[in-house]
């Protein structure tokens, strides 16, 4: 399965010492090069940077389609405009997206998107965690994520 990650899932999976999640659940993880920049413009000494450096099996990748990605940028960061446009380029099964306004475009150019809590839900359902809400706690813990009370709930029942 191919996949493109913005930036905020692998943040998140980095804080909390879960990014092998990712590799375990999918076959091919690719990340535009905005994506990257702003993943590794912190120190790296941050939480989890240095795994992300690390990890061989992400591959950073360049959009061809940059007048698309300029499109983009009215209304989205570089690194969802990327996103967006590298899914589409490379045909990802879909996009890993928390940020709402970047969902929502990738929805209207025909994309598939998950946030990481449907990623928790995928990765509960394939035995890889135990309790998706265990981790969403962590999320809001560790990563200072914002999950609702809903969406505990849900993973609760996953």
């Amino acid at each position: 399965m191919l996949v493109v990650a913005d930036s905020s899932p692998l943040i998140g999976l980095c804080r909390i010492g879960m990014l092998h999640l990712l590799r375990e659940t999918f076959n091919h993880v690719i990340v535009p090069e905005a994506v990257w920049r702003e993943l590794t413009s912190d120190d790296a000494s941050n939480a989890g940077v240095q795994e992300l450096l690390e990890a061989s099996w992400i591959e950073r990748r360049s959009v061809a389609d940059v007048r698309l990605v300029n499109l983009l940028r009215r209304d989205l960061g570089p690194g969802e405009s990327e996103a967006i446009v590298m899914s589409r380029e490379v045909a990802a099964d879909f996009i890993l997206m928390d940020e709402r306004l970047g969902r929502s475009a990738a929805q209207r150019l025909g994309l598939r998107c998950v946030g990481l809590v449907g990623f928790l839900i995928e990765a509960k359902r394939r035995g890889l965690i135990a309790d998706a809400s265990e981790v969403a706690n962590l999320l809001r813990e560790k990563a200072g994520f914002w999950v609702s009370q809903e969406l505990l709930d849900l993973l609760r029942k996953s």
